[in-house]
């Protein structure tokens, strides 16, 4: 781990911030608080991580990236501009008719995109297969599948994380935002599911735990996943907080979705702006 490569990454997630901001700004509302809390744990995948190729999404040799939590659009389009598969010139079009950047992921309308999310808990059962059927052709690229912890809910994940260590998928990466918050209130007291690492463990997965807004940390753990040996799946679980780097959004005590007053938008700008890492560029 370098210093130069933190220096990179930490300005690769200032910009997924700021783009995400940009496209909240368009509608005036949106899913902007995980944008800012994820932006860390996307940067380390489409800055370090993950194989591909801007100019060819559909690659066969790249790596796989699901967005299960589907309502997390606004961040992964983000981190598609910043890695030069989506054009920039696009972002005023987010969640307009027509456009390919709808609010929620869909696989049919926007380069890099997977699947089509929405119904949540669908990413990991997708994500056993497709990692199946790149083991099937002697394929080595990874799958990712990245999810919220409402998700956790879902009975499908947990089947298929049972199916993932049966089939003792080493291909298979998963990424949990554990940001402790869902449309009904905080995730823990809609459904309480810790001890969350033990779980996943007992289900035979390879754990990590890590603060997901702490580079280095995520930087770590996506090297570990990619470089264990063992044929097991592996589990990143990320806790990040929403609305990381602009104060006055990280204090709502309701920031699932989020609409924003019209001056705020550009103070939150600002705001990143003021805190931006030493070389960064819009």
């Amino acid at each position: 781990m370098t210093k130069d490569k933190l220096s990179s990454l930490a300005q690769c997630a200032w910009r997924i911030r700021r783009l995400a901001v940009r496209m909240g700004e368009v509608q005036g509302q949106g899913y902007v608080g995980q944008a800012l809390g994820y932006a860390d744990v996307l940067a380390v995948a489409y800055g370090h991580a993950m194989n591909f190729r801007a100019d060819d999404p559909e690659w066969t040799g790249r790596d796989r990236f699901l967005l299960s939590h589907g309502h997390y659009a606004i961040a992964h389009y983000a981190a598609l501009i910043e890695a030069g598969i989506v054009p920039e010139s696009e972002l005023e079009t987010y969640g307009s008719d027509d456009s390919r950047l709808p609010m929620s992921g869909m696989a049919t309308y926007t380069p890099g995109m997977e699947m089509s999310g929405g119904s949540l808990g669908q990413g990991l059962p997708i994500a056993v297969g497709i990692a199946l059927g790149l083991r099937h052709q002697n394929n080595p690229a990874f799958v990712y599948n990245s999810m919220s912890d409402g998700e956790l809910d879902e009975g499908s994940v947990w089947e298929a994380a049972m199916s993932a260590a049966h089939h003792g998928l080493g291909n298979l990466i998963c990424m949990v935002d554990i940001n402790n918050q869902q449309a009904d209130g905080p995730s823990t007291k809609v459904l309480g599911f810790e001890p969350l690492a033990d779980k996943w463990a007992s289900f035979g997965w390879h754990v990590q735990r890590v603060d997901g807004n702490h580079l280095p940390a995520v930087l770590r753990a996506f090297d570990t996943a990619r470089q264990l040996t063992e044929s097991k799946p592996r589990v990143i679980l990320c806790d990040t907080l929403m609305g990381k780097g602009v104060p006055f959004l990280e204090a709502r005590e309701k920031n699932h979705f989020i609409r924003v007053d019209p001056p705020e938008w550009q103070q939150a700008l600002s705001i990143l702006d003021e805190n931006a890492p030493e070389g960064a560029r819009a």
